[in-house]
């Protein structure tokens, strides 16, 4: 939270000294029902969130949804609630980069959303994902600073195995081109990512970056997905990533293409894996595994 220019107040802040959760002082925790930085209360939200980087990716996202309504919009964060094929569905955009997708995951975690689905662009650092393609994230190299805050560095940032299957089903069902596996996820899109700066700038070890993580089989480069991962894992959520290739590092390409495709394939994964816990409840398990199929 910033200390500054809402800290006073306003914006749906709790304010003075009274606790809001048991011993817990107002400073530590200022959400009082309503969610300090996102707006949004419980019931504002369906239990699965799609979280686009770009506030303006919302309105994109909500065009292919039976209907929607914005519920919430301040600084960065815009949130809609709408169906899809019948499945109720959220999204709320993060802005760019892991602290600010973070407290999206916090303030989401607190109103009751139990799966995230991480919908955006990333640049590709392996010949076969081409620009308009889709990569969908296995796990993610935390090459970001804010996951660290939580956890120590070895942990991984995995994704939910239910939500990868939804997603791979989705892109197959869709007939888009997808590739799956790791991500890179940095704090920066250009030194971070092994690009020059201004003038030139290089940072230490840039000029290795890229191809070192090639010789991991790493995917592509974005600057979300290790922190969403890594706090959906330690709060008990499910999470994943989908982000169509905007630029390819190795074929230097770049084109603003395919950016609807992750939109739609990550809607269709969230009324997947509601067929997915329909098979898991009417089997009596508290899981759903691949031997349940989806009730078709």
């Amino acid at each position: 939270m910033s200390d500054g220019d809402d800290a006073a107040g306003g914006n749906g802040a709790a304010t003075g000294d009274a606790p809001t959760d048991g011993d817990t002082p107002a400073s530590e925790d200022p959400n009082d029902g309503e969610q300090y930085h996102l707006e949004v209360s419980p019931g504002d939200v369906a239990d699965s969130v799609l979280l686009p980087g770009n506030p303006e990716r919302v309105e994109k996202i909500t065009d292919g949804w039976d209907g929607h309504e914005l519920v919430a919009e301040h600084r960065e964060y815009r949130t809609a609630t709408g169906t899809y094929d019948d499945t109720p569905i959220s999204v709320t955009s993060t802005g760019i980069g892991s602290p600010s997708a973070a407290i999206a995951v916090e303030e989401l975690a607190r109103v009751g959303v139990d799966t995230l689905l991480r919908v955006g662009s990333c640049g590709a650092i392996r010949e076969e994902a081409s620009v308009g393609d889709l990569v969908i994230t296995a796990g993610a190299v935390r090459q970001e600073g804010t996951s660290d805050e939580y956890v120590r560095e070895d942990y991984p940032a995995s994704a939910d195995d239910r939500v990868v299957g939804a997603l791979v089903t989705a892109a197959e069902r869709l007939d888009y081109d997808h590739h799956v596996g790791l991500t890179a996820s940095t704090d920066s899109f250009y030194a971070g990512q092994g690009r020059p700066g201004f003038r030139g700038f290089e940072a230490a070890g840039s000029d290795a970056l890229v191809e070192n993580l090639r010789e991991a089989n790493v995917l592509n480069f974005e600057m979300e997905a290790a922190a969403i991962l890594t706090l959906a894992n330690l709060y008990g959520l499910r999470a994943g990533a989908v982000c169509t290739v905007y630029a390819n590092r190795v074929t230097g390409e770049f084109r603003t293409e395919g950016e609807r495709k992750a939109a739609k394939v990550a809607s269709e994964a969230v009324s997947i894996l509601a067929e997915m816990d329909d098979a898991a409840e009417a089997a009596g398990v508290d899981r759903w595994h691949p031997g349940l199929g989806l009730g078709e």
